[in-house]
C-alpha cells in the first residue's frame, strides 16, 4: 500500500494524474474547473445529459464560475464531461459532490450517493481515490461507501483510498469560494488520509486540515450548519418577540455587534434556504436517533426557522388590514425575491416559496420578482417575473423576500402602497418610512 500511496501522491503533485468528478452542480462543476486550471486533465460525470452538453460546449451554468473559465478549459482539452461511468477506468481519483435531501418524513435520501458509488465501484481500480464530499450523517462513507467499493475484492486502505471532505461552498461570496476556503479531509486509514490532502493541496490556495476518520469529517460539516441553523432559530424567535413588543430586532442586533467578544451576529429572515442549513442538522436528529439520543435544539430550531414563512404572511395579513383595509383574499402582493439569498439564482429550500405557498392558500393574487430567476417550477405550478415597475402601483402590499442589492429600493417604497421587509433592505431608505414595516 505504501507504494501505491507514494505513486498516486507523485501524480497528484506533478499534475500527471487523471481526475474524476461525479455530480456537476454547485459543488462539482466549481471542484472540477480548479482542477482543471492548475494543470489537471478532468472528466465530470453526471447522469443529466443536458448538463453534460452544456459543460463540453462550454457553456456555463453556475453563478460561482468565470464563463471564460469553463470554456477555455472545454477548448483546451482539459475538462469535459460525460454520462458513460465506464471513463472511471482512466481516472486516478474521484470525487463525489451529489446532492443529499431530505424525504418527506425529514430522513436522509442517500440514493443519489448510493448510485453514484456503485457506479464508480464498476470500474474501480487499485491504487484509485475515491473522496465522498457530499453533506451527511457521520458513518455514512465507512457505513455506506466502503462496503459497496469493496463488493468488488479490492480493500479500502490495502488496494484502493476512500476518504471523506465536506464541500464548503457559499453561493455569491465575493471573498471565499471553492480555491481558498480551507479543507477538512479525514480517510479511513492514514495513508487514504495523506493521499486525500495531497489532492488538495494540489488543487486548491488554501489549508488542508486532516482529522483521524471520514466520521469526525462528518460530524464537523453537521456541526457547522447546525451551529448556523441553531442560532438563526434563536435570532428568530428574538424577532417574533421583539415584534409583539414592538422593538425593531435590527437595531437590537446592531447595538449587540458593538460588544468585541462574546457575540456573533445572526439575522433573522422569512425562513432558511439553500442546500445546507435547513436539511443538514437533520440528518444528525435521525443519526442520533441510533444513539437513543434526542437532538432538542436542532429539532427546537428546524420548528422555529420553519414557522417564519407563515409568520411573514399573518403579519401580511395584518397589514393589510390595518393599513389597506383590506383582506388578503384577493390582495395583489408583490413579491420580490425568489432566490434563498442575495445576488444569486439559487431557489433551493428558499423560504419564499413556502411564503407563495401560504400566500396563495389566502387566495392572495401573487405577483412575482426575481431579476436572477426570470421563471421556475414549484409544485408543479409555473411561476414568471414580471418587471416590478410595471406591476407595483397596482399592488397592495409588497413583501421584500430576498434583499438583491440590485433593487433601488428608495424607488420601491416611493411608489409602493404598503412594504414589508423581512430581510431589513430597506434599511438605508430615507424617504417615506411610514410605509415600511420591517419584520
Amino acid at each position: 500500500m505504501s507504494q501505491l500511496k507514494d505513486e498516486l501522491i507523485l501524480k497528484l503533485k506533478d499534475r500527471t494524474a487523471k481526475l474524476g468528478v461525479v455530480g456537476l452542480g454547485y459543488v462539482g462543476l466549481p471542484l472540477a474547473v480548479e482542477k482543471a486550471k492548475v494543470g489537471f486533465n478532468v472528466i465530470g460525470f453526471d447522469v443529466q445529459d443536458k448538463k453534460v452538453e452544456m459543460v463540453n460546449k462550454g457553456n456555463n451554468y453556475i453563478g460561482d464560475i468565470v464563463d471564460s473559465d469553463l470554456s477555455k478549459l472545454v477548448e483546451a482539452g482539459k475538462l469535459k464531461a460525460t454520462t458513460d461511468f465506464g471513463f472511471v477506468k482512466d481516472v486516478d481519483a474521484v470525487t463525489i459532490s451529489v446532492p443529499t435531501p431530505l424525504d418527506l418524513y425529514k430522513q436522509p435520501d442517500l440514493s443519489y450517493v448510493v448510485d453514484s458509488t456503485k457506479s464508480v465501484a464498476k470500474y474501480l481500480h487499485r491504487g484509485m481515490l475515491v473522496v465522498l464530499e457530499s453533506t451527511t450523517y457521520p458513518g455514512t462513507t465507512e457505513e455506506v461507501l466502503k462496503p459497496i467499493l469493496e463488493k468488488g475484492g479490492l480493500k479500502c486502505g490495502e488496494d484502493f483510498f476512500l476518504a471523506f471532505s465536506p464541500e464548503r461552498v457559499d453561493p455569491g461570496n465575493k471573498k471565499y469560494n471553492t480555491k481558498n476556503t480551507p479543507k477538512v479531509v479525514g480517510g479511513c486509514t492514514p495513508e487514504c488520509t495523506e493521499v486525500a490532502a495531497a489532492l488538495y493541496k494540489s488543487v486548491l490556495n488554501s489549508d488542508v486540515f486532516t482529522v483521524s476518520s471520514p466520521a469526525v469529517a462528518e460530524m464537523e460539516k453537521i456541526l457547522e450548519n447546525t451551529f448556523r441553523n441553531i442560532n438563526i432559530g434563536l435570532i428568530n424567535e428574538m424577532a417574533i418577540l421583539c415584534n409583539r413588543m414592538k422593538i425593531d430586532i435590527w437595531e437590537v442586533i446592531e447595538a449587540a455587534k458593538t460588544k468585541p467578544y462574546g457575540f456573533m451576529p445572526f439575522y433573522p429572515g422569512p425562513g432558511l434556504g439553500g442546500h445546507c442549513i435547513p436539511l443538514d442538522p437533520f440528518y444528525l436528529s435521525w443519526k442520533a436517533k441510533e444513539y437513543d439520543f434526542h437532538t432538542k435544539l436542532i429539532e427546537t430550531s428546524g420548528d422555529i426557522n420553519d414557522s417564519m414563512p407563515l409568520f411573514v404572511v399573518d403579519n401580511a395579513m395584518k397589514l393589510l388590514n390595518k393599513y389597506e383595509k383590506k383582506a388578503m383574499n384577493g390582495a395583489k402582493v408583490l413579491l420580490m425575491g425568489v432566490a434563498y439569498k442575495n445576488d444569486i439564482d439559487d431557489m433551493r429550500e428558499s423560504p419564499a416559496l413556502k411564503v407563495i405557498e401560504h400566500l396563495e392558500a389566502n387566495g392572495a393574487d401573487i405577483i412575482i420578482n426575481d431579476p436572477y430567476i426570470p421563471n421556475f417550477k414549484h409544485k408543479g405550478k409555473e411561476y414568471h417575473s414580471v418587471d416590478w415597475e410595471k406591476v407595483i402601483d397596482e399592488s397592495d402590499i409588497v413583501i421584500i423576500t430576498t434583499n438583491h442589492s440590485c433593487y433601488d429600493y428608495e424607488r420601491i417604497v416611493e411608489r409602493a402602497k404598503l412594504v414589508y421587509d423581512t430581510r431589513n433592505a430597506t434599511k438605508d431608505v430615507k424617504n417615506n418610512r411610514n410605509k415600511i414595516h420591517k419584520l
